[in-house]
């Protein structure tokens, strides 16, 4: 009997998302631990933004989509639902518009020079430059010369 190959092939098809994953739990544990007003605190709560919006990105290219720009992959088939295909060839905007609008909603909650309230600030910085990686449109075509 041969020995299963699910194992393996999880972690080749996830390696990416599950590192990234991790160093975002690695990088709040660390804050927790630290004191934001040192070097290294600062640098852990600034740090957990950026990995952050790396994991996003990652989850974002691998299960999302946004018409017409050349970094994301495009839905196979069509929805038999006008609206339903709408949502999905522009789920990638509409993801980053909720948990964006969540995130602002989370920072107007908080203290801003709270320990937590710095980072959360940080994310909501790096949630506005998400989408300018993410839905870069038409960044393969050249531009036309004149």
């Amino acid at each position: 009997m041969k020995p299963s190959r699910r194992p393996n092939q999880f972690l080749r098809k996830h390696s990416l998302s599950l590192t990234a994953l991790g160093v975002v739990v690695l990088l709040i544990a660390l804050y927790c631990r630290s004191n934001p007003s040192t070097h290294l605190g600062s640098f852990f709560g600034n740090a957990i933004a950026d990995w952050t919006g790396v994991f996003v990105t990652i989850l974002m290219t691998k299960h999302l989509y946004e018409k017409g720009s050349a970094e994301s992959k495009q839905p196979k088939g069509k929805l038999p639902s006008a609206a339903m295909e709408f949502l999905r060839e522009h789920s990638l905007t509409v993801f980053l518009l909720i948990t964006g609008i969540a995130w602002v909603v989370a920072f107007r909650a908080m203290n801003p020079g709270s320990k937590w309230g710095q980072v959360v600030g940080n994310i909501v910085s790096e949630w506005t430059q998400i989408p300018k990686r993410a839905l870069d449109v038409n960044t393969a075509q050249p531009c036309p010369t004149h």
